[in-house]
C-alpha cells in the first residue's frame, strides 16, 4: 500500500467536499491516508472555497 499522492489528496478532498466521493475512494482514504494530510487540505480547500466566494460577491456588489 502507497501513500497517496498529493493529485489523489486534492481529488479525494474535493469529491468529499461536493458529496461524490465514492465509498471505494473513502475507504482506501481512511487506510493509506493519514488524517493530517486530509485535514491540512480540506482546511485549505475551505480557506480559498470562503476567500473566493467573499471576493465574488464583493465584485457583484461592486464594493
Amino acid at each position: 500500500m502507497s501513500k497517496p499522492t498529493i493529485t489523489q489528496v486534492i481529488k479525494s478532498v474535493l469529491a468529499a467536499a461536493i458529496g461524490v466521493q465514492s465509498d471505494d475512494n473513502r475507504q482506501k482514504d481512511f487506510t493509506q491516508g493519514s488524517l493530517p494530510t486530509y485535514v491540512i487540505a480540506g482546511l485549505i480547500f475551505t480557506v480559498l472555497f470562503v476567500s473566493g466566494l467573499v471576493f465574488l460577491v464583493s465584485i457583484i456588489l461592486g464594493k
